[in-house]
């Protein structure tokens, strides 16, 4: 398991580097002061897992992430000051999986790191046909693999997930605090807003531009996914 931790504060690379040797032994952190820095890192050692922080010299997080995201969809956690929630909010739209808010204890950041991994984790492919078919969405989900009009659709693990919840529930309001709770889970606390930007993400990479087609918002209530009544040409 390689992690690459990109932040100019040596002083929190110095404790993530000792802090995740004493408790995660089979993981090797990739330490990296700037941007820059982070960007060879990343073509070099082809990480696990990215922890970013946003705020960095030169090129900031938000830079890194979107030249990240152009080639890779690598789970990414972003690091914020506290109260920075434009920062959270900003990171979510361009692609993170999850962010933490400075300060932070490398026990806490260990844990997100894991929980992030987990929804990451796809079992190999099975069979070729789809399971789920909705106009011309299909969604395979034994090997998690997501086609629209025949083209694949690269969706990060937290996206995969939250549309695996709706479409098992297709048809069926599924409320805010279930998605929060079936996606994210207890711990992490996640609010409505962050739903809505995983939501908007998810939208944008399935529907057309026209407007919502699949994922219905029942404003205050939840979200629906509902199938087309026929598939548009």
């Amino acid at each position: 398991m390689k992690i690459l931790v990109v932040d100019d504060d040596q002083h929190i690379l110095d404790a993530l580097l000792v802090g995740f040797q004493l408790q995660w032994q089979d993981a090797t952190v990739i330490a990296a002061g700037d941007g820059e820095a982070g960007l060879r890192c990343f073509d070099e050692h082809s990480p696990d897992i990215v922890v970013l922080d946003v705020a960095m010299p030169g090129r900031n997080g938000f830079e890194v992430l979107q030249e990240i995201r152009r080639v890779s969809d690598v789970p990414v956690i972003m690091l914020t000051a506290r109260g920075e929630e434009m920062d959270q909010v900003r990171g979510l739209e361009l692609g993170a999986d999850d962010y933490v808010v400075k300060p932070f204890s490398h026990l806490a950041l260990l844990a997100r790191i894991k929980a992030v991994l987990r929804r990451a984790e796809m079992p190999p492919p099975v069979r070729a046909l789809p399971d789920f078919v909705a106009g011309d969405l299909a969604v395979n989900f034994q090997n998690h693999q997501v086609t629209l009009r025949g083209q694949t659709v690269k969706l990060t693990p937290v996206e995969y997930k939250l549309l695996y919840h709706l479409v098992r529930n297709a048809g069926r309001l599924m409320p805010h605090q279930a998605l929060l709770d079936r996606v994210w889970g207890d711990e992490y606390g996640a609010t409505t807003d962050y739903l809505k930007v995983f939501v908007s993400r998810l939208r944008a990479k399935i529907e057309p531009r026209e407007g919502p087609r699949y994922i219905e918002t029942e404003r205050g209530l939840g979200y629906r996914f509902v199938r087309p009544g026929s598939a548009e040409c």
